[in-house]
């Protein structure tokens, strides 16, 4: 599995959302890191528990952005975000209780999920919310 970092083609051309998915990107970046090195299962813990975190406010500040820019999308998109977030909720709560781990196929997950988010479902959105100015 190779480095999964930001690059421009993750851009939706406004610059909240965009610093939101950089930082987004870095903490599975992170988690994965602390996965390879054998990192405790406290430090792990910390790690996701920030990610499912940020995950939430990320996700309503883009639902925020898209819903004033009367995206007509928002309901579906907004139900891929609550699909996600108790997805990798139910991973951490897995986890705490012993029934999980931190593993390859986890991280291959976590990465997919929000690479294709990023490049399906927000770059649907991107045109239409800079067409109408937000950037």
């Amino acid at each position: 599995m190779g480095i999964f970092e930001w690059s421009e083609k993750y851009s939706v051309n406004i610059k909240e959302i965009d610093n939101q998915h950089k930082k987004l990107i870095g903490m599975v970046g992170q988690l994965n890191s602390a996965m390879r090195q054998g990192k405790g299962k406290d430090a792990l813990g910390k790690i996701l528990a920030d990610l499912i975190q940020y995950c939430r406010t990320h996700f309503a500040d883009e639902e925020r952005i898209m819903k004033a820019g009367g995206y007509p999308d928002y309901e579906a998109h907004k139900a891929k975000h609550k699909w996600m977030t108790d997805r990798v909720a139910e991973i951490f709560r897995e986890y705490q209780e012993g029934r999980a781990t931190i593993t390859l196929e986890v991280m291959k997950f976590l990465e997919n999920w929000v690479d294709q988010h990023i490049m399906g479902t927000d770059k649907q959105y991107a045109p239409f919310l800079n067409a109408k100015g937000i950037s």
